[in-house]
């Protein structure tokens, strides 16, 4: 059996340790400006709730767009069509868990901008409505699609749904590219 020792300069490795640190860099740089955008739709969230709660009556509605959107406030303690209304604290324990599993996805696919920006949107919309939930004891809705009987939702909510269309569409595109390999 024959071994060999090899051994490496500082001269060396400098590039390889630049480009590890580079990396690293990256990664830390990407995770701070995902951090900055999920606080800023966050803010986005609570701050269309407080204009809805500030200039619209509970139950009362302003059209935006003749047929097609309007502003409705209502206090939802339920889910999506109020399912499960009045069971906050089991909303706020799954609300939880699914931040803590979000959080672990943000922080392991650090290194892939698409599914942490998809993670982002998930995590922001998923925060916006847990506050409400653990502040109000429910959550204010205010989007009503008016061409289609569909519930009305805000804007966490549709954070939410674009990050997970969004992490659908790259494990697609994913999936399709290996395919083709």
């Amino acid at each position: 059996m024959l071994t060999q020792t090899y051994k490496i300069s500082r001269q060396q490795m400098g590039p390889l340790l630049t480009g590890i640190a580079h990396t690293k860099g990256v990664c830390n740089l990407l995770i701070g400006v995902s951090t900055v955008f999920i606080i800023l739709l966050f803010i986005l969230d609570q701050w269309i709730k407080h204009t809805v709660v500030a200039t619209i009556a509970l139950g009362g509605t302003h059209t935006v767009v003749s047929g097609l959107l309007s502003l409705t406030y209502i206090r939802n303690d339920g889910a999506a069509w109020s399912m499960l209304a009045g069971q906050q604290w089991l909303f706020i324990i799954i609300s939880l868990a699914a931040l803590v599993v979000m959080i672990w996805f943000f922080i392991h696919y650090r290194h892939n901008w698409q599914y942490e920006l998809g993670i982002a949107f998930m995590i922001a919309g998923t925060l916006g409505n847990f506050y409400d939930r653990l502040v109000n004891g429910f959550v204010v809705d205010m989007f009503q699609l008016d061409f289609i009987n569909f519930p009305i939702f805000n804007f966490a909510d549709s954070c939410l749904t674009i990050g997970v269309i969004w992490i659908m569409i790259v494990l697609f595109l994913e999936d399709q590219g290996e395919k083709h390999a």
